[in-house]
């Protein structure tokens, strides 16, 4: 893939990526993660590793009965090198920013998130993340 290929291919991804932490727990967010994630995702966050697009939806579920409604949203233009899309993002809950991170995404050939690897560069109060969880 050409280096304008692969940053087109990674705009979509990242857009994709984006709507679906913003989507709705339920059949059409699994679909969606479905289309853009790799069946054997690995996700790595300080909270723990998931596998699978069932352990994502899942995931999403259980934060939004936790902190309720949410946006996830980008803080810049994700940098995109190779095969990696680094995203910084945002997490709010209301008006208020609950977290700030980076993630690395791995994509393969054809643009799917084969891993996503999550950093927290501003935890939710109360949270260490250098803390087994």
């Amino acid at each position: 893939m050409t280096d304008t290929a692969h940053t087109s291919a990674s705009t979509a991804t990242v857009q994709a990526y984006l709507r679906f932490w913003n989507s709705e727990p339920g059949d059409a967010q699994r679909r969606a993660g479905e289309d853009m994630f790799r069946p054997d995702i690995t996700y790595v966050a300080p909270v723990g590793v998931l596998a699978g697009v069932a352990a994502l939806v899942d995931f999403t579920r259980q934060f939004r009965e936790h902190v309720g409604a949410y946006s996830f949203d980008a803080r810049s233009e994700p940098d995109v090198h190779h095969d990696r899309v680094r995203l910084p993002w945002q997490l709010k809950v209301g008006d208020a920013v609950f977290a700030e991170g980076t993630d690395v995404l791995i994509t393969d050939e054809s643009g799917r998130i084969t891993t996503v690897s999550t950093f927290l560069d501003r935890a939710p109060e109360g949270f260490d993340p250098h803390t087994d969880h």
